[in-house]
């Protein structure tokens, strides 16, 4: 089954499942340089040649640039730039651009992903209009942001910006963005870029039927982080009931849990990409990724999934817009 690719940007063709890098930053076992780049290539060779990641996930930008000097420019690395709130001049903005140019060894960044932790702060417009400015010299190619909500999106593109993505949480159990954002991307071309899809590894067989787990047996910062999740959206024993649904459509399909959980978000009409995270030289699952692409769900299936869903609290009412859990 052919790996399935979309349009993001002009002359910009990306995976419609990326590899994510968040799991180099820590929290998810020591990652060995020459192993990870020995396993990027494997990704690379399997076809999965988009890469997200950040100027904060540790040394991933540094893995990307070996990773460049070993295979040459034949893949996509979608990085972020997620400055501290202050003051956002030409020049502060052009330093941290050019330290990651200088870390991917590239003159260009294929997509930069603009994050900002504090809206009350309202130099992330500044830091838009220095990144416009970069990206007017060939130092970018196209900008997106990460984990902004929809009004401020919809303020800076009222400013003039060009933005071609927003990565936002995005799932079975996290529908949030279906609320206020995917409308409203629809009508300004926006695509969606979702994490989370998998909830960190919760939707998998490895947790069907399974007791809920305490935190000292959550060993990775994502099952850390997505527990918390399921407990906000309706908690283990409404999970488990989701868990045991999806299992069966899985098997309707002869696919993984993760594979129907992967397809549901890749339906919706404004997702440009999944992203999963590989943990580089530790864990793979590029087979069954691959699977996600021969998947193809039927409305008996959503009605399933939905019959489940609609008992959950509402994660737009409990946290807000997307990216409002981290503000």
């Amino acid at each position: 089954m052919p790996i399935e690719k979309t349009i993001l940007g002009k002359d910009f063709e990306i995976c419609r499942i990326l590899n994510g890098m968040w799991q180099v930053a820590g929290g998810h076992g020591q990652i060995d340089s020459e192993s990870a780049v020995l396993d990027m290539t494997k990704y690379q060779e399997s076809g999965f040649t988009t890469w997200d990641l950040a100027d904060i996930y540790g040394s991933a930008e540094l893995l990307i640039g070996k990773f460049r000097e070993k295979i040459g420019n034949n893949f996509q690395a979608l990085t972020k730039f997620v400055p501290n709130p202050g003051p956002m001049s030409s020049s502060i903005v052009t330093y941290y651009i050019e330290q990651s140019l200088q870390k991917m060894k590239t003159d260009c960044i294929d997509l930069i992903q603009f994050h900002w932790w504090d809206y009350d702060n309202q130099s992330y417009l500044d830091a838009m209009n220095n990144l416009s400015k970069l990206q007017n010299e060939g130092k970018i190619k196209h900008i997106g942001l990460t984990n902004f909500d929809t009004e401020h999106v919809r303020i800076i593109k009222e400013y003039g910006h060009d933005i071609v993505s927003n990565q936002v949480q995005y799932s079975i159990l996290d529908q949030r963005p279906d609320r206020l954002m995917a409308p409203f991307f629809a009508k300004h071309g926006i695509k969606i870029l979702s994490y989370g899809t998998l909830l960190g590894g919760f939707f998998s067989e490895k947790y069907l039927g399974a007791d809920e787990p305490h935190r000292g047996n959550l060993t990775t910062s994502s099952l850390q982080k997505y527990k918390n999740m399921i407990d906000a959206w309706g908690g283990w024993q409404l999970f488990q009931e989701l868990l045991s649904t999806l299992n069966a459509i899985a098997k309707k399909h002869q696919c993984s849990i993760a594979n129907v959980a992967t397809r549901f978000v890749l339906d919706k009409p404004q997702v440009a990409g999944v992203i999963i995270g590989a943990r580089l030289g530790i864990a793979e699952h590029r087979e069954d990724n691959a699977r996600v692409f021969g998947v193809k769900l039927d409305e008996k299936d959503i009605s399933s999934i939905n019959s489940v869903t609609t008992k959950s609290n509402d994660l737009f009412d409990v946290i807000g817009d997307c990216g409002d859990e981290y503000r």
